[in-house]
């Protein structure tokens, strides 16, 4: 190849100069960087958006999915308040209002003379009053099983016949 250069031509050519048949090992080399480093990029920005829904995993189910909710609003539409609010929101322990509200239904139902009994053993009591009716052979003498609601308003009503 030698022999074929011009004498002008310099002797020693740099070796980012492609050679004659096409092949450039810098544009090769530059193209496997671009394509790792854009992979790159995009994994850390999607760790950097879960950051608030790993720190608000530990919280309660509701501030998970309020905070998930946020930072999904914060990766579509490129607006970093509700990523800001969703960190600040997975760093704060929401309080529990649903407990005191809970017990203060249960007892207005004990006042109101259910007997305080949860809503879903009567729901469950009024599945099992309906699988019951719907069995054949039953007679209509057969009563269902007392609930515990049925105990606690005969149990009332004895300690109210016991202080008159």
């Amino acid at each position: 190849m030698a022999e074929n250069m011009h004498e002008l031509a310099p002797h020693h050519l740099p070796p980012f100069i492609p050679a004659a048949d096409g092949g450039d090992w810098l544009f090769t080399v530059m193209l496997v960087v671009l394509i790792f480093g854009g992979i790159l990029v995009g994994v850390f920005y999607l760790h950097l958006h879960s950051i608030p829904e790993r720190l608000a995993h530990k919280h309660g189910r509701m501030q998970f999915e309020l905070v998930a909710v946020l930072g999904l609003l914060a990766l579509f539409t490129h607006n970093n308040i509700f990523w800001v609010a969703a960190l600040l929101l997975a760093f704060i322990q929401l309080p529990d209002f649903w407990t005191p509200l809970e017990s203060m239904a249960h007892s207005l139902s004990r006042l109101a003379g259910t007997g305080g009994v949860s809503s879903e053993t009567l729901v469950e009591h009024d599945l099992e009053q309906e699988e019951q009716e719907l069995e054949p052979g039953m007679s209509a003498s057969d009563e269902p099983p007392p609930t515990p609601a049925d105990h606690f308003t005969a149990s009332t009503a004895e300690q109210e016949n016991k202080h008159v």
